[in-house]
């Protein structure tokens, strides 16, 4: 064994550094095997795949040989939340306990960061939609002349989703560089060198992806010299790979275009008389093209959006407003740096929409409604690298050019780091087997490493498969499903997470449990954090979720001890990217459903089941609804995926697990 493994190893000890310095801190031999690995991965400048189930303490089991080995190094996290929780919560602890005195960085992307320069143009406002907008950019300001690291996270009465966010930010677009006024001030660039300067450096995939596409924004690199990247949430990589890779063309950035224009206006006298027409007209066309969208499905090809002649005039025509907007705004460009980014906007903004509309490739394909092996295909002859797609929002909408493979993209540039790199998850395997994501993440022959859950599953939780329920696209399924939870939550006295592949289906479930003994919370009531405390708080609560709550929630203990699954989680079939993908396999001679569809569905519902056993002290019941677990040859591998717990088709059996837990350790009412 190597001196850093061996280092790793007896850190994580039972009477190593982290047990000395950590009250409670509980040694573990998964986690240990799992730090070797990774110590061997740096040491070797491998690349190492680790799926760590539940419990193993992954985060300890990279932290401690980064920390040791003196590399520079880059963790990256699926979330921001994840992001803050690692840098500010475990890093501490562990770089303590461990007493190495290594600089350390949080960098995000700088949608997180204060732009100086936006702010003082947003003062010029004439006008905000409300009072409470008004109070609340009076706020900003207020707090723009105390903050340090001009990081929005610090504002905690401002919204996530806050209209006033793309004021007082940059984009990738609108930034001016080091033709900004602020530029020696800048909140982004400060971080970005600390982040230089570090030893180790927490991102998100987001900024990872963003410097590996060499969207580094204007600014110098953090990656190029390090010397190993931990990827946590790694199965999360190859879906966020392809928007990277890929390039967008929205309606917002267009409008924020058009206003920005006339916004520079205010600092040259006779420009708003060049620019005010233009700048209305692309406004104009932006939303006359979402108009004539309207008729279209929510979401489709290049070619689904063209086929109508109304879409493809109002096309034509913001291809002309854009022309006339950079054309009015080229004499003007020495005036001002924002005329100068504006026109740079306005110019990139024309090709990628028609790089959109020309793009040759795999656009026109059937699928089956059902996401199964015997889903239909359509010959077609061209070789498709990447497909064209739209997608509908409310008032807007946003035009895709996604590849169908990133494996070659993530291969070169991680090749080009000469560094060791680690990929880990609680779910990367598919019935053990790790080929599926080592194909998409573009790794030959990696190093691999399978630590299961030390959890006591068992004991801990059971399987439950109600029966006699009807397939998953009958009419009647939710009303079933429904009908064959209540006994399931009669005997836990609420406390689950029920988990719908639609939000059609969500409805009309929560329209069906209105009326139960539990407390009823649903998404889109209310911000899904809010959402998660009010049900922490509920003691009994019953939470109707979709896709999004399958990952990165955490409700430890007697809150939470059912998770439902109403149908195994295969992609959507109207999923233009999905769909394309899929064709591009079958046309290369592989197998969709066996090498895309099912192991996709496999992580998704892992990722589900993950939620329900969280410590060593948890039980609980995993209810799997989909009928096909039993019907069909491929409900075997789901099964084999998930931790190793007991099958039961009896509903006696869950009333028994419930009723010996009420027995050891009662649940109080609610008052």
């Amino acid at each position: 064994m190597s001196p850093l493994a061996t280092a790793s190893r007896a850190a994580l000890s039972a009477d190593g550094a982290l047990a000395r310095a950590m009250p409670g801190f509980v040694p573990r031999p998964a986690q240990q095997r799992l730090a070797a690995a990774i110590a061997h991965a740096f040491e070797q400048r491998d690349t190492l795949l680790a799926e760590a189930g539940t419990g193993t303490g992954k985060t300890f089991a990279y932290l401690v040989p980064a920390l040791l080995s003196g590399f520079k190094t880059i963790v990256s996290t699926g979330t921001r939340a994840l992001q803050d929780q690692l840098y500010h919560r475990d890093l501490p602890r562990v770089r303590e306990a461990l007493g190495v005195g290594l600089k350390t960085a949080l960098l995000k992307g700088r949608a997180n960061y204060l732009c100086k320069y936006r702010l003082e143009k947003a003062k010029g406002e004439p006008a905000f939609a409300t009072r409470e907008q008004a109070a609340q950019f009076q706020r900003i300001v207020a707090w723009s002349g105390r903050t340090r690291l001009g990081d929005l996270a610090e504002l905690e009465a401002l919204p996530e989703d806050s209209p006033l966010l793309p004021l007082v930010t940059s984009t990738v677009d609108n930034c001016l560089g080091s033709e900004c006024p602020f530029w020696s001030e800048c909140y982004l660039v400060q971080a970005r060198a600390r982040a230089q300067a570090a030893d180790l450096v927490v991102v998100n995939h987001h900024l990872l992806l963003a410097d590996l596409a060499l969207k580094h924004e204007g600014f110098g690199e953090i990656l190029p010299g390090a010397q190993a990247f931990v990827v946590d949430e790694a199965h999360q990589l190859p879906e966020l790979a392809a928007q990277f890779f890929g390039e967008s063309l929205g309606a917002r950035p267009l409008v924020e275009l058009a206003r920005d224009a006339l916004a520079e206006c205010r600092d040259v006298p006779g420009a708003l008389s060049v620019l005010q027409t233009p700048a209305q007209q692309l406004e104009h066309a932006v939303r006359a093209l979402r108009a004539a969208m309207e008729p279209l499905p929510v979401r489709g090809t290049r070619a689904r959006a063209l086929h109508g002649a109304a879409v493809d005039e109002a096309f034509d025509a913001l291809h002309a407003a854009l022309e006339r907007l950079a054309h009015a705004l080229e004499p003007l460009r020495e005036a001002a740096p924002g005329f100068e980014a504006c026109h740079a906007r306005a110019l990139e903004s024309a090709a990628r929409l028609r790089r959109w509309e020309m793009e040759m490739g795999s656009e026109s394909f059937s699928g089956s409604e059902l996401p199964e092996e015997e889903a239909s295909s359509t010959e077609n002859d061209s070789d498709p690298i990447s497909i064209s797609w739209y997608e509908l929002s409310p008032r807007g909408f946003r035009l895709q050019r996604t590849p169908l493979d990133v494996s070659g993209p993530l291969r070169a540039h991680r090749e080009r780091s000469r560094a060791a790199w680690v990929f880990t998850s609680a779910t990367l395997a598919v019935a053990g087997d790790f080929g599926h994501i080592a194909v998409r993440l573009g790794l030959e022959d990696p190093a691999t490493l399978l630590e299961p859950s030390p959890f006591d599953w068992p004991h801990q939780a059971l399987c439950y498969l109600p029966p006699r329920l009807p397939e998953p696209m009958s009419r009647d399924y939710t009303a079933a499903l429904v009908a064959a939870l209540r006994p399931v939550l009669e005997a836990s006295r609420g406390r689950a997470f029920v988990l719908f592949a639609s939000h059609r289906a969500l409805r009309e479930a929560a329209e069906a449990l209105r009326d139960g003994p539990w407390p009823l919370f649903v998404q889109g009531q209310a911000p899904r954090h809010v959402l998660l405390e009010q049900f922490r708080a509920s003691g009994n609560g019953v939470l109707l979720g979709a896709a999004s709550f399958r990952e990165g929630v955490d409700v430890a203990g007697e809150a939470l001890s059912v998770v439902v699954i109403d149908k195994l989680p295969f992609a959507a079939p109207d999923d233009p990217v999905f769909q394309a993908r899929l064709e591009a396999i079958r046309r290369a001679g592989g197998n969709p459903f066996r090498d895309e569809q099912l192991p996709q569905a496999v992580i998704a519902l892992k990722q589900g089941a993950g939620r329900l056993i969280r410590t060593e002290t948890d039980r609980g019941v995993l209810v799997l609804c989909d009928p096909r677990l039993g019907t069909r040859a491929y409900g075997r591998v789901f099964l084999d995926s998930l931790p190793p717990m007991a099958v039961t088709r009896d509903i006696g059996e869950v009333v028994r697990f419930f009723a010996a837990e009420s027995a050891a350790t009662p649940i109080p009412d609610p008052e």
